[in-house]
């Protein structure tokens, strides 16, 4: 993985030379813009208001916009004379439960690598260190022209470092709760424990992006000059009329469908709008996939291989050579499989 920052951790008097990567990548389909009529390209070019023509972007800068519109020019050698001392420090300053950290703060992952031999054993060190406590440190670091407040945990033999929102850019949920005074009844609050206990627990690791997959299969089915393929959209649910009732038959098809061995459950988020505020600039720098030999949702399911038990591993492998014995004896070629 291709680091994006190298700096140094600072752990009192120890300095752990380091190099940042991306712990996350985005496997969203990206669009262009085009024109409806004849499919050309929708592109967004910089001009200046001024003078109305298209700049180019060595001519391009920072400016703050005052309350009265008033632009204030800022400077790049402006920013570099702030005594900012994390520029090239990820400075710890505090160790604390993981409970305390709000997950409303949580933002950005990355993964923090030694960088070099001599790092070793200092990250070593703090991994260990964080490891035996139970607890993670807090640290702030600067990053893309800004001081910011992160979280070191560690991860499998590896620290990881979670970007945190500061405590002043997290609302306080006013208005958001119903103003309606309602009370829930003990038989309800039952009835949504069952609910709960019924639909278990999942492995995170077999869940999947529904809709992505059906994106790239509409792309490879115009891609190849096939007509898509139509799937049913999703039951609505009416309004609720009776909570109880309500209650009682999700629990109900909760238990038929795990004794019927659907491992799905919960209802399908909504699928976002494409015209989120970051749209334009994703467009321009769009990923470019081919999709044409991607495989469909229900060939990957029929192809995939389930992990099997070690003792299940031996019989099958057993069978195997039993069945490759019976096969030399036979004068026939064997056919191979398509």
């Amino acid at each position: 993985m291709r680091s994006i920052w190298n700096g140094a951790i600072s752990f009192g008097l120890v300095s752990i030379p380091i190099k940042l990567v991306n712990a996350t990548e985005s496997h969203s389909v990206s669009f262009r813009q085009i024109h409806t009529e004849d499919g050309g390209r929708i592109r967004y070019r910089k001009v200046c208001e001024l003078e109305d023509r298209e700049v180019t972007s060595s001519e391009i800068g920072k400016g703050y916009e005052d309350a009265d519109g008033t632009i204030v020019p800022i400077t790049d050698e402006d920013l570099a004379q702030l005594p900012i001392p994390t520029t090239r420090t990820i400075e710890i300053v505090a160790f604390v439960p993981a409970d305390r950290i709000d997950p409303l703060q949580l933002g950005a992952a990355y993964y923090l690598g030694a960088n070099g031999v001599p790092a070793a054993k200092p990250y070593t060190l703090l991994r260990e260190a964080l490891k035996r406590s139970n607890r993670v440190a807090i640290a702030k670091y600067a990053l893309r022209g800004r001081e910011r407040l992160g979280m070191l945990r560690v991860v499998d033999d590896v620290i990881a470092m979670h970007g945190l929102l500061w405590p002043d850019e997290i609302r306080a949920p006013e208005g958001v709760a119903p103003d309606a005074n309602v009370t829930v009844r003990d038989k309800e609050l039952d009835l949504a424990d069952a609910l709960m206990d019924t639909l278990g627990e999942v492995d995170l690791d077999d869940l999947h992006d529904d809709y992505r997959e059906a994106v790239e299969e509409l792309i490879a089915a115009k891609t190849s000059g096939e007509e898509p393929r139509e799937t049913a959209a999703p039951a609505r649910s009416g309004k609720v009329l009776d909570l109880m009732a309500a209650l009682e038959s999700s629990v109900r098809a909760a238990q038929e469908s795990r004794a019927g061995g659907s491992g799905g459950a919960g209802d399908a988020g909504e699928a976002g709008d494409a015209g989120d505020a970051g749209e334009t600039e994703e467009a321009e720098h769009a990923e470019v996939r081919d999709l044409r030999k991607k495989k469909t949702p229900a060939k990957k399911a029929a192809g995939a291989k389930k992990p099997v038990a070690a003792g299940a591993a031996k019989k099958t492998a057993a069978k195997k050579q039993a069945a490759k014995k019976t096969t030399a004896k036979k004068s026939t070629p064997r056919r191979r499989s398509a």
